[in-house]
């Protein structure tokens, strides 16, 4: 690795971000009307015998699998207020999706990919910090609802395998040419190409429980409207999500992010289109409840004439035979000791044990844009306040520990801008050739589905 880390916005472990882990409970059941693939048994309903739903090439897929998949997939959605597929449509799409998956560890396995615990325990540390929640208070809240720690922890360490194959397998594909960003550039200017609106929304939600009675579900109605009338009264609308909210971001005030509509639940692009910067939508019911957003933000997607920058430095270290996951780990962690109480400077540590190339500037990465590092990288670096030191972070190169020096905004170059178009081209291509592979994977691989058991 340079002086920069190379971008590639769909890898790595931003993917966990993902991961279907609400504030108020982790493996929650099937909400009312949602039905699983033929012959399978609600979560909340008797324990059936197990059986076997699909076998991808002689690796069974289990009924209690696919049960406590379609129970996260279920509630994701509804917490996020998109609109529910069919019985028959939700069942066919987590099996299918499970095929995928097993077919592509299968191929890491085949490549001798492997994930050590260290990594596991980082990506457990991301999934609590995107619950606002430590480590400790993940595992108890796991334990309530009754999901394993080690299956938990397996499908953190699968999901990282099968990013780093993808990594391998893909990435080699993805090309922007000069041409490809020329074109782009053209065609905004011609109007040609309309980019899509984007917004940053806030969201507050009152939850409403499944079976809820139609009592309940009124009484938190009222309690929503009263919330959302007290918000149109001019109180300060992050700091009722962080007091009333149920929803995952109220730690963060409700922000969801700056996104195309297309990211967001139609729902709320609904809710949202005719509310003014600074407004509030009506009340808005899901099947995961009461949702008021506030609209933050919005703008036409495109080229950027100015963008938020990032100064930051790091040292990197590498994983090797001589040095473990572990102890790479234990080492930064010694190192950010040091720094913070004023033994050492991280300057001086990153040009005497960085392992990068930017170690003879003392780790200094220079101000850098938006999307210029590795997802994992750049999200950590997103949380940290000036001066600030994160806990250590692990990417495709090594294990990082990253200071924040300073941010700024700054009007871009015209040959910025086109490193800007270059890295949007780039993700655009890179989910086209991650779907193509995908199917790819999944055209290869045997695949038999079984009936249930009479």
């Amino acid at each position: 690795m340079t002086h920069r880390i190379l971008a590639l916005t769909l890898a790595g472990l931003a993917t966990l971000a993902a991961w279907p882990v609400q504030a108020q409970g982790l493996r929650p059941s099937v909400p009312s009307g949602i039905s699983l693939a033929p012959g399978m048994a609600r979560p909340s309903g008797p324990r059936q015998a197990d059986f076997i739903v699909a076998v991808v090439n002689s690796e069974p897929i289990t009924n209690n699998e696919v049960r406590a998949r379609v129970a996260r997939v279920s509630q994701q959605m509804a917490q996020q207020g998109s609109a529910m597929p069919s019985e028959a449509e939700i069942s066919r799409q987590v099996v299918e999706r499970m095929v995928v998956e097993k077919a592509q560890l299968q191929a890491a396995r085949e490549a001798g990919i492997k994930v050590e615990d260290t990594a596991v325990d980082l990506a457990e540390q991301n999934v609590a910090r995107q619950n606002q929640v430590d480590v400790p208070e993940l595992r108890k809240r796991l334990a309530r609802e009754g999901l394993p720690l080690a299956q938990f922890r397996e499908e953190l360490r699968n999901q990282l395998i099968v990013s780093r194959l993808r990594e391998r397998e893909v990435d080699s594909r993805v090309k922007v040419t000069d041409q490809d960003v020329d074109a782009y550039l053209r065609d905004q200017q011609t109007g040609t190409q309309q980019a899509p609106q984007e917004i940053n929304l806030a969201m507050l939600l009152i939850a409403v429980p499944e079976n809820a009675t139609p009592e309940r579900v009124k009484e938190l109605q009222t309690k929503a409207q009263g919330l959302l009338d007290r918000a149109k009264a001019g109180e300060d609308f992050a700091a009722l999500v962080r007091q009333n909210s149920d929803g995952p971001d109220k730690a963060g005030g409700g922000t969801l992010g700056m996104r195309p509509e297309d990211r967001y639940p139609q729902l709320f692009v609904d809710g949202a289109r005719d509310v003014p910067v600074g407004g509030l939508s009506p009340l808005l019911r899901s099947a995961a409840g009461f949702h008021i957003l506030k609209v933050l933000d919005k703008r036409q997607a495109g080229v950027p004439a100015s963008v938020p920058q990032t100064h930051a430095r790091h040292i990197l270290l590498r994983p090797s035979p001589q040095l473990s996951e572990a102890a790479a780990r234990d080492r930064l962690l010694d190192y950010k000791k040091r720094v913070e109480s004023g033994l050492a400077d991280f300057a001086s540590l990153a040009r005497d044990n960085s392992q990068d190339g930017s170690a003879k500037e003392g780790g200094d990465l220079g101000w850098a844009n938006p999307g210029q590092f590795v997802p994992e990288f750049e999200e950590v670096l997103e949380s940290l306040q000036p001066g600030q030191i994160s806990e250590p972070v692990v990417s495709r190169f090594g294990m990082h520990l990253i200071q924040l020096i300073e941010r700024r905004d700054r009007a871009l170059t015209p040959r910025e801008q086109r490193e800007v178009v270059r890295n949007i081209l780039r993700e655009k291509k890179l989910e086209e050739a991650y779907s193509n592979w995908a199917q790819e994977m999944r055209a290869r691989a045997y695949v038999e589905y079984r009936e249930p058991p009479q």
